[in-house]
């Protein structure tokens, strides 16, 4: 029998790689004649490298849901809803983490299914904190604190920056891209950007290079940094052995009167490219790894962060985890989803530079804004589509 070989694009860290590599061995034993190899890319171009080109050389892709516009303008990737079970994906559906399997739906088509869930939350090494006789903080005034003792870690490359821009502009009352015209009204996004501000003022300026990853690195390989206020949660920094020393994971912190902040959610979907020459077998594997048996034991057990609620809700996971999945499922279930319409990756893509500049100081917070909306307009001509967010 002629043997089949698919291959898949993920990230490269190990809770993007490892739970699929561990995952095709397994798929390779109980299909005889199918193997799965899994290629890696970096976290800077999983966000920017587009997936129509992806799409022709890989049968797998671990996409970013901003991304589906763009494929169901393309039609690159499969339609699932046309090669799956309805019950399937309506299981999937009632079983979302947040926003995580609706993420990846538009124009009346699953464009992937949610293989992992995640949303910035707060981390801390509570060790050094009760050393410090200190509580993990629960407002923004504790925030303020820690980052005035220097103690305060935070992701601020540009791709972060915006989606914290998202998440103070919320905080302050005014949900993003609410018009054609501009990001969010003038009041709310300076507002935001002071609140950025008084914040990213006390940071040191290595975090304006530091991804989330980098962030967790510099948590748990020193004892320079206490606590670190919002990034994308990884629940490997929260196992035992991981990393030198173990991250704590809680909510987001209450901001006055508005309650918890809401973030920006990411996570990953898995989607099928439609040039695959065996989509048959892509697809089967799809079906199974995202499966709620796969997801709570086997993918959650191999590093894995999964898209699906029974992992989150597992007491097995939360232990092997010390309550990762618990801590922080309520930030995801207020997460924010950004939009996919066509063009939005443009906006992604820059929108982050201006609000650098800004804190920076290399920029007022006037004609930031004013480069966030055009180019925001820019980004809807590109390919001004049924704007969905």
């Amino acid at each position: 029998m002629p043997e089949t070989h698919l291959k898949g694009i993920t990230w490269g860290h190990s809770r993007g790689y490892t739970p699929l590599a561990a995952a095709a061995q397994r798929f390779a034993e109980l299909h005889p004649g199918v193997t799965i190899t899994w290629d890696k890319r970096t976290l800077q171009q999983f966000a920017d490298y587009p997936i129509e080109e992806l799409t022709k050389a890989y049968d797998l892709l671990i996409i970013d849901h901003p991304w589906v516009g763009r494929a169901a303008t393309l039609g690159c990737v499969l339609p699932l809803d046309s090669h799956l079970p309805a019950a399937y994906l309506k299981e999937q559906a009632e079983n979302s983490v947040g926003y995580s399997h609706h993420s990846y739906h538009l124009d009346g088509h699953q464009w992937a299914l949610a293989i992992d869930a995640a949303t910035p939350v707060a981390s801390c090494r509570a060790d050094l904190l009760a050393k410090a006789g200190l509580a993990i903080p629960e407002t923004w005034e504790e925030v303020l604190a820690i980052a005035g003792m220097k103690k305060l870690a935070l992701p601020a490359i540009p791709i972060d920056l915006l989606m914290n821009f998202y998440m103070f502009c919320i905080a302050h009352g005014s949900r993003p891209f609410q018009s054609d015209e501009t990001v969010v009204d003038a009041a709310t996004g300076r507002m935001a950007l002071e609140t950025m501000e008084e914040l990213y003022s006390q940071l040191d300026e290595k975090f304006f290079h530091a991804n989330p990853i980098a962030v967790a690195e510099y948590m748990t390989t020193t004892d320079d940094y206490w606590y670190c206020p919002f990034a994308y949660g990884y629940s490997n920094y929260s196992r035992d052995g991981y990393a030198r020393h173990r991250l704590t994971y809680t909510d987001l912190v209450h901001m006055g009167t508005r309650g918890r902040l809401r973030s920006t959610i990411g996570g990953t979907g898995l989607a099928v490219s439609t040039h695959s020459q065996h989509p048959r077998e892509a697809l089967l594997f799809a079906e199974w790894v995202v499966s709620p048996a796969l997801q709570s034991t086997f993918y959650v057990e191999h590093g894995g962060q999964p898209g699906h609620l029974l992992a989150w809700t597992s007491d097995k996971a939360n232990r092997l985890t010390h309550n990762y999945f618990y801590s922080v499922l309520p930030a995801m279930e207020r997460g924010y989803m950004r939009p996919r319409y066509d063009g939005y990756l443009y906006f992604q893509d820059h929108g982050g530079d201006p609000i650098r500049e800004f804190l920076l100081k290399q920029r007022d917070a006037r004609s930031t804004l004013a480069a966030l909306d055009q180019l925001y307009r820019e980004s809807l001509m590109r390919n001004p589509i049924n704007l969905e967010v």
